[in-house]
C-alpha cells in the first residue's frame, strides 16, 4: 500500500489492474488458508497476525501518510521551481498549452505524471501546480502553491476541484474529480 501510487505512476492504472488481483487473490488465499489452519491444528498465531495485517490495511492512512512524506521531503525543491517560475527562469515551454511547464530533469520527479506543473496567472502572481496523480481522462490531485495564501478556485487549472486542504503557509492540497 505504501508503494501503490509510485507503482501506478509507472506502469500506468490500466496496468495495475492485473497486478492489484495477483496480490489481492494471493492474500484472499493465505487468509483462506489461515482459517483452515485455526480449525485443523487450532493455532491461533498465523490467524492474528493475518487478522493484524487485515486491520491495518483497512484503517491506517497510507495514502496520506505518504502524501505528508511526499509534500515534506520535496517542499524546499518546490519552492525553487515557484521561484524560479516567478523570476521568468521557467517559462511555459509545452506546445499547443500556454499554462504547462515541463520541468527541467532536475525537478522531474516533483510532479507526477510526466514532470509538468500547470501554472494559473492572476493578477501578475502565479498559482502553481505540482502533480501527485494524474488522472486517466481529467482528474487529478497535487500540490498547490498559492503566493498570497489565497485558496484555488474550484475551477482552477481547468479542474472541477472538489477538495482543497490547507498544508501550509502558501500551499494546499486539491483534488478534481
Amino acid at each position: 500500500m505504501f508503494f501503490q501510487w509510485n507503482l501506478v505512476e509507472i506502469i500506468t492504472e490500466f496496468l495495475m489492474l492485473p497486478i492489484w488481483l495477483v496480490v489481492f487473490g494471493f492474500f484472499i488465499f493465505i487468509t483462506a488458508k489461515t482459517i483452515i489452519n485455526l480449525f485443523k491444528k487450532k493455532d491461533w498465531q498465523p490467524f492474528v497476525i493475518q487478522l493484524l495485517t487485515i486491520l491495518l490495511w483497512w484503517f491506517f492512512p497510507f495514502t496520506q501518510v505518504m502524501l505528508d512524506l511526499d509534500f515534506k521531503m520535496n517542499k524546499s525543491e518546490r519552492e525553487e521551481v515557484v521561484q524560479l517560475v516567478e523570476t521568468g527562469a521557467l517559462k511555459p515551454n509545452v506546445p499547443n498549452s500556454p499554462s504547462t511547464i515541463h520541468l527541467p530533469e532536475k525537478y522531474e520527479q516533483l510532479s507526477k505524471g510526466g514532470g509538468e506543473i500547470f501554472i494559473e496567472k492572476k493578477d501578475n502572481q502565479y498559482s502553481i501546480l505540482f502533480l501527485t496523480h494524474r488522472g486517466v481522462l481529467d482528474g487529478f490531485s497535487g500540490f498547490v502553491y498559492s503566493p498570497e495564501d489565497k485558496k484555488p478556485n474550484h475551477n482552477d487549472f481547468d479542474g472541477d476541484i472538489k477538495e482543497i486542504d490547507k498544508l501550509d503557509k502558501n500551499w494546499f492540497f486539491v483534488v478534481s474529480y
